[in-house]
């Protein structure tokens, strides 16, 4: 099987606030190459890196908001967030949860560091991906999954750690999340000098984030901690080997290979959906969710 080569590694840009809850370092869209068609069918990787928030009376977060025509979804690292919307899905996700909603035909949510903890504070770290539809799912009926971390799939690799199978699928064993198209989502978890090889799909784009610790990529070039790597649309296999206790995630998907017309929190296929989603907002058809 051919070895899947890095394109580029990433260093994290200035980070920025999202509401005053998320402090994100951006990766997805990004300067050249990584832009929404390059990394179809992902839109957005915003990264909370570990930050200190203090304790607030007051949760912390983003008020409420619409999406139409993609998926959301936030992994937990550290740190709890709690979640609302106005198809009357919900729920509060932690440390190695998953929360995976389905905004489609559309939605209002709104996201905020979880009431108990946000009075304590304490180190905050999750990231958020956007996860395109298919056209013929676009305006399907909204949906939320909350994954809690014993309910990922765990594949045992001995010494070397372990990989949590989010979405897709790792040495046969298959995530616990439904998705619309072929998305691969996992964390390996891989101890000092822990080892593990991935394959996917040649045309699948395919990328890593080094959550914590720091890694080599097929035996050679290193990747510290909060940097991204894009790999080529060649070969289908690589290896990832920790150099120190390392938790890395990594998105391998379909391109869709259908236009990407972005607007906000809308994305459609035609500047005239993305005008009818504007136009089904601001009359109601999103629905109702108290702020």
């Amino acid at each position: 099987m051919a070895t899947k080569n890095i394109e580029i590694v990433v260093s994290p840009k200035p980070a920025h606030f999202v509401g005053d809850g998320f402090r994100v370092h951006n990766f997805i869209p990004g300067a050249h190459p990584l832009t929404m068609k390059r990394m179809d069918p992902f839109l957005i990787l915003d990264y909370n890196a570990k930050f200190h928030f203090k304790g607030s009376e007051v949760p912390r977060g983003v008020g409420v908001h619409p999406h139409r025509g993609f998926e959301t979804v936030t992994i937990a690292y550290q740190g709890k967030v709690e979640h609302h919307d106005s198809s009357g899905g919900g729920g509060i996700i932690g440390e190695g949860d998953v929360q995976w909603m389905t905004a489609a035909r559309g939605i209002l949510h709104k996201e905020y560091h979880e009431k108990e903890w946000s009075k304590e504070g304490g180190i905050f770290q999750m990231v958020q991906l956007w996860v395109n539809l298919p056209a013929k799912d676009k305006m399907s009926k909204p949906k939320y999954q909350t994954i809690k971390n014993t309910e990922i799939q765990k594949v045992d690799l001995g010494k070397n750690g372990f990989v949590e199978v989010i979405a897709g699928e790792y040495k046969g064993i298959k995530g616990s999340a439904s998705t619309f198209s072929p998305v691969n989502l996992m964390n390996a978890k891989l101890k000092s000098g822990g080892k593990a090889e991935f394959n996917f799909p040649a045309n699948f784009n395919t990328a890593a984030l080094v959550v914590e610790g720091s890694i080599l990529v097929n035996g050679g070039e290193k990747v510290p901690t909060n940097h991204f790597v894009l790999f080529r649309n060649e070969g289908e296999s690589f290896t990832i080997e920790a150099t120190e206790d390392s938790v890395i995630l990594l998105l391998s998907g379909e391109p869709l290979n259908e236009p990407i017309v972005p607007h906000g929190p809308f994305v459609m296929n035609t500047q005239e959906e993305i005008m009818q989603a504007f136009e089904d907002f601001n009359t109601g058809k999103f629905g109702y969710l108290e702020d």
